[in-house]
């Protein structure tokens, strides 16, 4: 038996704008060019719509480097907008960061930011990774981003804890009031 496939029946596959900060134009220089936030560890799937983002302004990418640990499968040759893209993967290569080569533009290197961050963090992540000139590599970045999110996860815990354990001021209805609901003392000052 003999199966043919209609290409015309088979869905068109959607790419979702890659999410990406890249520094602006300047003669500063600094560790990287900017950040990538990719939705998935499936690189197949996410190198295409990052190479269509940068295609038109940095032209043709033509290869690209990781470390194969942040990623579960390293392919070979993705194929994106009518050519391939070479993928290569060195364990030496810090593990969150990808180096794009393009003939026209040279080298760019991007910190990945794992799929699996909040908005918020990536948002941190992606705007210090685009400052002009920034000495921090990859890894200080990540490491940094992990001291904040440590700071303010235990800042929320010690306010809920707070707030549970009475340290809010109570209506007479047993709502909680914020500051500004208390009544001003004699003298104006709160």
């Amino acid at each position: 038996m003999t199966t043919t496939l209609d290409r015309a029946a088979q869905p068109a596959v959607v790419l979702r704008p890659a999410r990406l900060s890249l520094t602006p134009k300047t003669a500063l220089a600094g560790q990287l060019d900017g950040a990538w936030w990719p939705y998935s560890r499936d690189l197949e799937a996410e190198l295409p719509a990052l190479a269509a983002a940068l295609d038109e302004t940095w032209g043709r990418i033509t290869r690209v480097s990781v470390n194969p640990g942040r990623w579960p499968v390293v392919p070979r040759t993705v194929a994106v907008a009518g050519h391939l893209l070479h993928v290569g993967w060195f364990t030496e290569q810090d593990p969150d960061k990808l180096i794009l080569l393009s003939y026209t533009v040279g080298r760019w290197d991007l910190l990945v930011i794992p799929p699996e961050t909040e908005p918020a963090a990536a948002a941190r992540l992606m705007a210090a990774a685009a400052i002009p000139g920034s000495a921090l590599a990859a890894d200080v970045l990540m490491a940094n981003e992990t001291v904040i999110g440590r700071g303010l996860r235990d800042a929320r815990r010690r306010e809920a804890t707070w707030e549970g354990e009475g340290g809010a001021c109570m209506s007479p209805f047993g709502e909680p009031m914020g500051r500004t609901a208390l009544p001003l003392p004699g003298n104006g000052w709160r």
